[in-house]
């Protein structure tokens, strides 16, 4: 064997790093999750002890958890135990077919639906009250209608429809009566003959549910009904118990420009108004963030968006406005801790930046505004200490890892706590990422972009670009944050452009950017995606006969859009589980920001796929699932049939029995599903054969192109 003198053992050295610089990601670890080691989990902050010490959890690579009291001046950490807790041991298991099992605030009594009907156990005494008696197939008690669910309360509710009151003595609940709501046939295959789901479905311009809003109590059974009509056109939101025992309800009108909120007399059921909103386009119904009761009862803090931008008001427990901490043309979001006693909020705001989330102290009367964070960064999360002194937050930017620390309030960092760089960080070679605004094409909005450029990116060379959008209000993806996956990077090795655009309506521009789709839904939005695409294609290193974008649901719609609408700009799509037209889609979320099709039938017919369908040049790929409760497979199928017609080429791929998410009811169906996009990406994209890896994963074998 050759030995080597220490020049050449440096030099050999120097090459071994040089290539530890620049590992690649498997097949395996970008598609199938096998460990990279290239980051790790930050620490958790579960709670301060006092001004000097904090809980923190630390996870080892094992996954094992331990919990440490940390000292904030030393940083020396001791074992900790949580407190026994003094709540009722919770002994008792729910029926076999009960729903949403959630125990009271006390821990004595369970609440859960079954068949509809709302009941309550009491593990004291072991018995179990039945509370309505009414529930059936379209009678629903505490067990929200699918609409409800979806667009209302939020997918996190699993259709919990009741609400334990503070001193655990009652519960509100909502009553659902779907007899006027229309039925839509989901055909499911299954034995010889298959059958139909008929969901109760309300879609833009029909009948909603019929609710009522009741209150029982767990004690007598007793349920008082509040003072609303069932048979009125409305929604309810999400109700609030205030700290004094009250209950208080989100009452909003058909067409969702007119909020109330009312507080509802617990024996009577009577209704007395609180606060009153009403804009000219629509506002948001939301799932119990819209308050914050001050810690004294003695009132609330609101978030409304009515003057264009979410903002901070301070009302007393009549609603009479006290005070405006915030005011301004940026976005407020979370109230992380209110010091009632100084009179001072303390919360973040995407003001600095759009694309960023920066901390924010403000005195009541919005007279004092200061910066907690500082920097070219965006921070999350704010845990306070109970004096006030520090607070831990987490920090990055789309170079920058996301590093948690302990800063003081005059924003002196006093020690990093943890990084999520793992311990094979340093050894792959990242993509560079660029995040840019491109002007839209009426000059009014500056669009954020995200840029990720291949690995060892040439821009003498030309590169497909892949657009991977959603593009609902409110809905923005673009920030200038650290996110990096093993994905991400295989397809940076591969060669591929990767992007995400937003538009007008995404956040970053406020209520007042939103209110552009008013009535028109997709259509400046598309625009917005093409100025994106336009301005790419511009650039020397984009191959612009290679310009793909991908999503799913509004994303779907949004890709399909963009190969017919905007044929000019896109060449290939992939879109996944899509609304074409949106009078197939349901009524609360539609008419939020459309009206109703007999209201608004232009709006309607200028946001339709189909009525772009014969511009359609590029390819496309229609995928969806037949079982899909939430966008139905009408979509594409009315889609379909207009390109049919249209003697249109496309593409099509049918997911039997699946939902909106393809792969939800069958891992092998979804791993088919990626797989095919995958090939999709290099046949027309990349250009070149897709790795055997990807076919011998599915079992089958390559194909050619």
């Amino acid at each position: 064997m050759k030995k080597l003198s220490l020049v050449g053992l440096l030099v050999a050295g120097t090459s071994l790093w040089a290539i530890a610089q620049n590992k690649e990601v498997t097949y395996d670890q970008a598609f199938r999750n096998a460990p990279t080691q290239l980051t790790q989990t930050l620490p958790q902050i579960s709670k301060w002890i006092d001004d000097n010490q904090y809980v923190e959890t630390r996870r080892d690579a094992g996954g094992k958890s331990t919990s440490v009291i940390v000292n904030v001046k030393t940083g020396v950490s001791t074992p900790y135990e949580e407190p026994k807790s003094t709540v009722a041991a919770k002994d008792f298991a729910a029926p076999k077919d009960a729903k949403n099992l959630t125990w009271s605030p006390d821990g004595k009594l369970a609440a859960y639906t079954l068949n509809n009907n709302l009941y309550v156990h009491n593990t004291e005494t072991g018995q179990t009250s039945q509370l309505t008696r009414d529930g059936a197939e379209n009678i629903k008690n505490g067990y929200a209608s699918w609409v409800y669910f979806e667009e209302i309360l939020g997918r996190g509710s699993r259709y919990r429809a009741f609400w334990w009151s503070n001193d655990s003595k009652r519960i509100a609940f909502m009553r659902f009566d779907d007899s006027q709501v229309p039925t839509f046939p989901i055909y499911v295959i299954k034995d010889q003959h298959g059958y139909l789901e008929n969901e109760h479905y309300p879609k833009a311009g029909d009948p909603n549910p019929q609710v009522r809003v009741g209150v029982a109590d767990v004690g007598n059974g007793a349920i008082t009904w509040a003072d609303f009509n069932e048979k009125d056109d409305q929604y309810f939101g999400a109700p609030y118990w205030a700290p004094n025992g009250q209950l208080w309800v989100q009452w909003m009108n058909r067409g969702q420009d007119q909020l109330k909120l009312y507080q509802i007399d617990l024996a009577s059921g009577a209704k007395k108004p609180i606060y009153e909103e009403q804009q000219t386009t629509w506002i948001d119904l939301d799932k119990g963030d819209r308050i914050d009761f001050l810690p004294s009862g003695k009132g609330f803090i609101l978030k409304s968006d009515k003057s264009g931008w979410a903002q901070l008001s301070i009302h007393d427990m009549d609603g009479k406005l006290l005070f405006q901490p915030t005011n301004g043309e940026y976005t407020v979001g979370s109230v992380f801790k209110v010091d009632e006693k100084n009179k001072v909020l303390y919360f973040n705001a995407r003001k600095e930046n759009s694309a960023r989330w920066d901390l924010y102290s403000a005195s009541f009367d919005g007279k004092k505004l200061t910066r907690l964070s500082n920097g070219d960064y965006s921070y999350s999360g704010m845990s306070i200490s109970p004096g006030n002194k520090y607070f831990i937050t987490s920090y990055s930017n789309i170079s920058t890892p996301t590093t948690m620390v302990l800063m003081d309030m005059k924003g002196k960092l006093i020690r990093e706590i943890g990084n999520v760089k793992g311990s094979a960080f340093a050894e792959y070679a990242l993509p560079r990422k660029e995040l840019v605004r491109v002007k839209s094409a009426d000059g009014l909005f500056d669009l954020p972009v995200l840029i990720t450029y291949p690995i060892n990116f040439d821009p003498s060379k030309k590169y497909p670009v892949l657009a991977s959008i959603y593009g609902g209000p409110n809905a923005g993806r673009v920030m200038d944050t650290w996110q990096t996956s093993a994905t991400e990077l295989w397809w940076a090795k591969e060669g591929m452009i990767q992007v995400v655009f937003d538009n007008r309506s995404s956040g970053h521009f406020g209520k007042k950017g939103m209110n552009y789709i008013h009535r028109q839904m997709g259509k400046y939005e598309i625009e917005d995606y093409m100025q994106c695409g336009k301005w790419l294609k511009e650039k020397p290193f984009v191959d612009g006969s290679r310009l793909g974008i991908t999503g799913g649901s509004f994303g779907g719609y949004m890709t399909c859009m963009a190969l017919t609408y905007g044929a000019d700009v896109f060449t290939h799509g992939v879109a996944n589980a899509s609304v074409t037209d949106w009078q197939f889609y349901d009524s609360h979320y539609t008419e939020r920001y459309m009206d109703t099709p007999q209201e608004n039938p232009e709006g309607y017919k200028n946001t339709s796929v189909m009525t772009y369908a014969d511009k359609l040049k590029g390819l496309l790929r229609i995928v969806h699932g037949t079982s899909d409760d939430n966008v139905h497979m009408q979509n594409s199928l009315m889609l379909i049939d207009k390109l049919q017609n249209l003697k249109k080429h496309f593409e099509f791929m049918l997911y039997p029995g699946e939902r909106h998410g393809i792969g939800g009811n069958n891992a092998a169906k979804g791993l088919h599903n990626r797989t095919e996009a995958y090939n999709f990406y290099y046949q027309y994209l990349l250009q070149k054969p897709m790795p055997q890896e990807f076919w011998q994963n599915t079992g089958t074998t390559q194909r050619g192109f």
